[in-house]
């Protein structure tokens, strides 16, 4: 542990928990559960008829060879994302959940004996899953991407390690580097490149960039293949579509450690379910027919839901760079701490996350921010954001 690190949690939480899957696995007995970044909200008309077929997938899938499964996946996957690249080069290994990858990326670092910067916001369990594995992480204020013309001098001075851990877009702020085009890429993996650091990318949030006119998505793995650095990159179905958590998370690794990572990846897993993998092919291909419509429609309108409703309150919008599943919201009060006003929030019902836990190395930096959900279905979330601004009010100043 950093011998800097404000270690505190525990004693500040309202329910004495130790990690946002804590609070998220509470907040699942809430009457109105704005925790998790999960997809809560119900089918659109299009999904409706996958859901009608799942018989007809489940027998397909018992026919078919798992490795035609997994191919299927994959293709529709990289299509959706238009990451040809990732697609030709045909060596993505599957597993049930993003934490898996980042178990795997996590086992490959202590192997190595490697230590990482992993940048600061991001979801604890980032950090928590590479503690646990016993690999040393040092913080990466996020700050140090806003400028792409410091990029590359601000990884030189701050990052001491071997391993360099960034997500993009970032949960819970919605930072992204395309906001810069390929540029902020490019000095990303230009830096890694000089200095011979592994680079890991959390990309589990990258659908939310998709079909955004100011986010020119372009072939990433292009890029990282071409520079010839070594890396690591994990992407994730699990916040994009409501499955009810039947979810496919994917790692890739440069040719120059694929085979190291490919033999700690069997010792975990043999595969992903053929039917699960089969099932999430149709929602794939179905995003992209509709242009993402079902996923960002429901987002935009909680999201707009969620602007008015607290508009005027001690709850002030954090403008994302990436419109992703998840609000930031900033605590503009001069008593009430995020940690007491997700206490008031939990007691009415309305289980929201503390801003301290995004904070992994220095979670006082969290205490004036809250996250929401906004993967959820819109009737049940205006009644939230509604109870929400009542107790706001009574808080007023």
């Amino acid at each position: 542990m950093n011998e800097h690190q404000d270690d505190d949690r525990t004693t500040l939480d309202p329910v004495g928990l130790l990690d946002l899957t804590q609070h998220e696995i509470q907040a699942l007995k809430s009457r109105y559960n704005l925790a998790d970044a999960h997809t809560h909200q119900r089918q659109s008309e299009r999904q409706r008829q996958i859901v009608s077929r799942l018989s007809d997938l489940w027998y397909e899938a018992e026919e078919g060879l798992q490795a035609g499964y997994e191919q299927k996946f994959i293709e529709a996957f990289f299509r959706l994302h238009r990451q040809p690249t990732a697609l030709a080069k045909n060596k993505t290994l599957l597993s049930y959940a993003a934490s898996i990858s980042t178990m795997v990326a996590g086992m490959f670092l202590k192997q190595q004996r490697m230590a990482v910067t992993l940048v600061e916001p991001c979801f604890d369990n980032l950090h928590d899953v590479l503690a646990n594995l016993g690999v040393a992480t040092y913080p990466l204020d996020e700050v140090a991407l806003h400028d792409p013309d410091r990029i590359y001098a601000e990884l030189k001075r701050r990052v001491k390690t071997d391993a360099l851990f960034l997500v993009d877009p970032n949960n819970p702020t919605g930072f992204t580097l395309l906001q810069y085009g390929r540029r902020g890429f490019e000095e990303v993996v230009r830096y890694c490149k000089d200095h011979d650091k592994l680079l890991l990318i959390d990309f589990c949030f990258a659908s939310f960039t998709l079909d955004d006119p100011e986010l020119a998505r372009f072939d990433i793995y292009e890029l990282l293949e071409s520079s010839g650095v070594s890396y690591l990159a994990i992407e994730d179905t699990g916040k994009t579509w409501p499955v009810q958590d039947a979810k496919a998370a994917m790692i890739t690794a440069s040719d120059d450690i694929a085979e190291t990572v490919y033999n700690i990846h069997t010792s975990v897993l043999l595969n992903v379910s053929p039917f699960v993998l089969n099932m999430l092919a149709e929602y794939v291909d179905d995003a992209r027919e509709e242009g993402m419509r079902s996923v960002r429609d429901v987002l935009e309108r909680n999201r707009e839901t969620a602007r008015k409703a607290l508009d005027g309150s001690i709850l002030e919008y954090q403008e994302p760079v990436a419109k992703v599943s998840v609000a930031w919201f900033r605590v503009d009060h001069p008593e009430l701490s995020a940690t007491e006003l997700q206490k008031l929030l939990y007691a009415q019902g309305v289980y929201v996350l503390p801003g301290r836990y995004f904070y992994w190395n220095e979670p006082g930096k969290g205490d004036s921010y809250v996250r929401i959900a906004l993967a959820r279905d819109p009737q049940m979330f205006a009644d939230a954001m509604a109870l929400t601004r009542q107790l706001l009010d009574g808080h007023a100043g």
